[in-house]
């Protein structure tokens, strides 16, 4: 059988280039794509460091993927071959509790490509048709992999139940802080972004937010009570950092009846208190992957009401996956989103 190229993940912290037979289609996997870009997220490096909770090994990473369509099969209706397509990397039952009340992104037999089967750090994968969406016209396969993470944030945003009337706080302004940020402005609320590097601050002031915070120079809970309305605090906060203190910081800043959004994947032991949250009555939310949220995005890029050009920073040969993984540890304060691209 035909062989392709890999990235593992072998075990935490050991990287390699593997060979694997090349996916061939049947009923199911009905769609043949060649992946030609994969982003690395926060997770996938989670993954490689042994810190994701939900990974299994050995596995093949990558869940920001998009490719071309070279080989369809019986049942094949949505994609045709050379079709630009991203891939969703969610795969769910369809009949647990979690599924059947329209919430297929925490199926209780839930597996996520590239986390618990393999995933598109390779040069080839067989899909179902229904998993995959039309790549607008005009983006680069290098930035549409930030279609997926931008899925992510309209996630967030939905289980907020973010309005025009909230004050909103992001903490963390990396690749999936600048994707909320561009998701946010949609409601037309008032955005505070806090982060620790002022180069990122200052896009996220060029992007929109109306208030920045950096964490290492300024209080937090000072700074949120003098950019809300009546020293309230914000209305939603949304943690798109995941650091030990992070989820402690926005249950103590969020005003009363406010709401906390957690997307962390993170098992470190992390101080919170009762009081922080009943005394208030807050809304403490996880927000997972994303629920079919793939073409309200391509239809916002269509829209002009989102744009991704050039919102990728770095570009590494796939086969360079361990030099990507060693530059995005050097936390470059240019780094927004590293890019696999594939031959």
């Amino acid at each position: 059988m035909e062989k392709i190229k890999a990235v593992q993940i072998v075990k935490p912290g050991e990287l390699r280039i593997i060979e694997m037979d090349k996916p061939q289609i049947d009923e199911v996997n009905n769609v043949l794509v060649k992946i030609r870009a994969s982003g690395i997220c926060g997770s996938d490096v989670g993954i490689y460091k042994g810190s994701n909770a939900a990974a299994t090994y050995p596995r093949v990473i990558g869940h920001e993927i998009v490719g071309e369509v070279v080989e369809t099969g019986y049942g094949a209706s949505k994609v045709k071959a050379g079709d630009r397509v991203i891939i969703d990397q969610v795969t769910s039952c369809g009949h647990c509790y979690a599924c059947r009340h329209g919430r297929p992104n925490v199926c209780q037999n839930l597996k996520v490509r590239g986390v618990h089967i393999d995933g598109g750090y390779r040069e080839y994968m067989a899909v179902p048709d229904r998993d995959c969406y039309l790549i607008p016209e005009g983006l680069s396969y290098q930035d549409a992999v930030l279609i997926e993470p931008t899925t992510i944030a309209v996630q967030a945003c939905s289980r907020a139940q973010l309005t025009a009337e909230d004050e909103l706080l992001i903490l963390g302004c990396g690749a999936l802080g600048s994707r909320m940020l561009s998701i946010a402005k949609l409601h037309g609320c008032k955005i505070i972004v806090a982060d620790v590097v002022d180069e990122k601050l200052a896009e996220a002031k060029a992007n929109g937010a109306d208030y920045t915070i950096n964490l290492l120079k300024e209080d937090i809970e000072e700074k949120c009570r003098e950019y809300t309305t009546d020293a309230y605090g914000p209305t939603v906060s949304i943690d798109c950092a995941c650091t030990k203190d992070s989820l402690g910081t926005l249950i103590r800043v969020t005003g009363n009846a406010g709401r906390v959004i957690t997307m962390g994947f993170s098992v470190t032991p992390t101080e919170v208190t009762n009081f922080g949250i009943t005394s208030k009555e807050l809304d403490i939310r996880g927000s997972r992957l994303q629920n079919r949220k793939f073409q309200e995005v391509i239809d916002l890029i269509k829209e002009g009401k989102v744009d991704l050009n050039g919102k990728s920073s770095h570009t590494f040969p796939f086969t360079e996956a361990q030099a990507a993984f060693d530059f995005n540890d050097t936390h470059d304060p240019s780094i927004r989103k590293i890019v696999l691209m594939m031959p």
